[in-house]
């Protein structure tokens, strides 16, 4: 685990799972898509502060309903600057669905709520009639 330059930006597998309550196998799945790039030092994987960073952003793509096609495209994008027009318009795209997928859901979760507040306030009304 070990960097000598930089020891506090090296992380073992199992730190990064704990750290964002995650198996090691899914760590070893996003590695093997090429997600993650660790250094090897004999079997054990050691991440980078970059890797750490980009299991941050992978998890965080998923949450928000991303594929690991997709995730993997951003990255693609980011690493590179030499992309096709119509690579790039085809990553715009994807992200430009996703936003809007994302007010969809955040728009229905704003009415969800206003019901919930709404349910719990006659909960709250009802419960006043036994005091």
């Amino acid at each position: 685990m070990s960097n000598s330059s930089h020891p506090e930006e090296a992380y073992t597998i199992s730190a990064l799972a704990d750290e964002f309550s995650v198996t090691l196998r899914s760590i070893r799945f996003y590695e093997d898509q090429g997600l993650l790039s660790p250094q090897r030092q004999g079997k054990a994987r050691i991440f980078s502060r970059h890797d750490r960073a980009r299991l941050i952003l992978i998890l965080r793509g998923k949450r928000l309903g991303f594929s690991l096609q997709e995730i993997q495209e951003l990255f693609q994008l980011y690493d590179s600057g030499s992309q096709s027009l119509s690579q790039v318009q085809h990553m715009l795209h994807t992200i430009q669905s996703r936003q809007q997928k994302l007010r969809q859901q955040q728009a229905d979760i704003n009415r969800l709520m206003m019901e919930l507040n709404a349910a719990e306030r006659k909960c709250y009304q009802q419960l006043k009639k036994f005091d």
